[in-house]
């Protein structure tokens, strides 16, 4: 059994060292359980805990475009209208308590997680090789 005053305080320390983009996927990790929840308890008829982890869906979505700078990348723009997408769709499910729409949202955040996990494993891969004096392999498309 683990002991939740520990379980916080290792959360804590974790979310204080994560560097950007560890926390940019610990967010969409995060995203991804709140949305399979929400589905989950909707589904077995459960609206309070499937609002409420809509609720937090919301917010974790409302952070990510809040903290998007629109002009750092060319994407960056069809990232934020997505984002507002998202969220229209989530309060959509949170107010009809349709878990379909909350899967759909999953259906749309997954491969985003999965795609930002892969952009930062593919950047400490090339900042371990830089730090030890090689030179990341080129990357074929």
């Amino acid at each position: 059994m683990t002991n939740p005053a520990l379980r916080a305080r290792y959360l804590a320390q974790s979310v204080t060292t994560a560097s950007p983009g560890q926390l940019l996927v610990m967010l969409y990790d995060r995203l991804v359980v709140d949305l399979a929840q929400a589905e989950e308890a909707l589904r077995a008829g459960d609206r309070q805990t499937g609002s409420a982890r809509l609720m937090h869906a919301q917010d974790i979505v409302a952070e990510l475009r809040g903290s998007l700078d629109v002009t750092a990348w060319d994407g960056a723009a069809g990232l934020s209208q997505l984002y507002g997408f998202l969220l229209t769709e989530l309060i959509k499910a949170n107010v009809r308590g349709d878990a379909d729409v909350a899967a759909t949202c999953r259906a749309l955040v997954e491969p985003l997680r999965d795609a930002w996990r892969e952009a930062l494993l593919a950047t400490q891969s090339e900042g371990a090789a830089a730090s030890a004096g090689g030179s990341a392999p080129a990357r074929v498309a």
